[in-house]
């Protein structure tokens, strides 16, 4: 089957996710923000932080996909990504279709595209397009006709970043969205095995990793982070009972500076982490606070990847995230590590759509961003 995605604000990022998950050979990009993923297996959105839409390419006509839907009112919306799209069109071809069901005796209520060729992902997950049986978002790029399968949940990523019972803004708020990234990324979606996240903060990796099967191990180097690690943890499996049955992924948590520390399991499948950012600035740094904050970040990533060098197997993939510079020129500055890296007995994995480089995750005006590293044991 092929799969469009609508790939989320850092396209790049997206893609290499995409990548990850479905390997490069499987992955097409037909516009800046629109993919084309091939995929035996329906993909789960819910599981992916980098799109914000899915939908299975149609092999029968829409006339026949829809006269074919269940029984009951149906709830559809139109969506045109195609480069010379525009909202009149898109709705002139949504009542179309509606009066050729109404025709078919079907019931159709159409979710307004408000001045768009597209149907917003919060509109679309409002409606619950997608979803739900009858509840249908039909998604146009060029001669590609698709439903969708799924819209990126913001309901269920604010809960669980802002219902967890242990937060600190200070350490940094490590968005859900980009720990799935991370996650799937040091995977390549695979449904077993051990994650380390040996910088964990708050625990924002761990959860995510639970969620997604995994049986987790974390570790930093303050006492208060593990006890919100273990809060926000205990709260989850509390909130979800698949996590509470015997078969369930396990965590681990413990103190320890990722500089030196000698981690217990005895194997380690997978490394996903934010490593420390720095303190919180309000204005770009300086030219000689960011000399200084890259020594310490880059003093810092190296003791930690000589540390767990020895401690886990060739072929363990690493995704980190690493911070980067606001500049007044509007561009970030980056470590500029990764020859350094190498060095150390590991190689950067390379992807067909982006270079390391490209590889930054930030809001619009962010003064410290995340720069994304993947990193594969020699």
């Amino acid at each position: 089957m092929k799969y469009l995605f609508i790939l989320g604000r850092e396209p790049q990022l997206s893609l290499v996710e995409l990548e990850a998950l479905f390997g490069s050979s499987n992955v097409q990009r037909l516009a800046p923000s629109i993919a084309l993923v091939s995929s035996d297996i329906e993909p789960n959105l819910a599981r992916i932080g980098g799109s914000i839409k899915c939908a299975r390419v149609l092999e029968e006509k829409l006339t026949d996909y829809l006269f074919n839907l269940p029984d009951g009112k149906i709830t559809l919306g139109f969506s045109d990504y195609s480069a010379k799209a525009n909202a009149k069109n898109t709705w002139k071809l949504a009542m179309k279709y509606k009066s050729l069901l109404a025709r078919h005796g079907r019931s159709v209520r159409l979710v307004p595209n408000k001045g768009s060729a597209t149907i917003s992902s919060a509109t679309a997950h409002h409606n619950q397009l997608g979803n739900k049986p009858n509840r249908v978002e039909i998604i146009l790029y060029g001669d590609y006709i698709a439903t969708s399968v799924g819209v990126q949940n913001i309901t269920a990523y604010a809960h669980r970043d802002q219902a967890r019972p242990a937060r600190d803004a200070f350490v940094g708020m490590l968005p859900p969205k980009l720990a799935q990234i991370l996650i799937n990324l040091a995977t390549s979606g695979a449904k077993s095995g051990v994650l380390l996240d040996p910088f964990c903060g708050t625990g924002v990796v761990l959860q995510e990793a639970m969620l997604d099967s995994y049986s987790v191990y974390g570790t930093d180097l303050s006492e208060k982070m593990i006890d919100y690690t273990r809060r926000n943890l205990n709260w989850l499996i509390d909130k979800t009972p698949r996590l509470q049955k015997s078969t369930a992924p396990s965590y681990f948590v413990e103190s320890g500076d990722a500089t030196d520390h000698q981690w217990q399991h005895q194997k380690i499948n997978y490394v996903a982490s934010e490593i420390y950012l720095g303190h919180p600035l309000s204005n770009p740094p300086a030219e000689i606070k960011l000399k200084s904050l890259k020594s310490d970040a880059k003093t810092l990533l190296l003791a930690f990847l000589r540390n767990i060098s020895p401690q886990i197997t060739s072929g363990t993939t690493l995704a980190l995230a690493i911070p980067a510079w606001l500049r007044p020129n509007g561009h970030y500055s980056t470590l500029d590590i990764l020859d350094e890296i190498q060095k150390l007995d590991y190689n950067t994995t390379k992807y067909k759509y982006a270079a390391p480089s490209d590889l930054l995750y930030y809001r619009e005006n962010q003064i410290v961003a995340r720069q994304i590293i993947v990193l594969r044991k020699k």
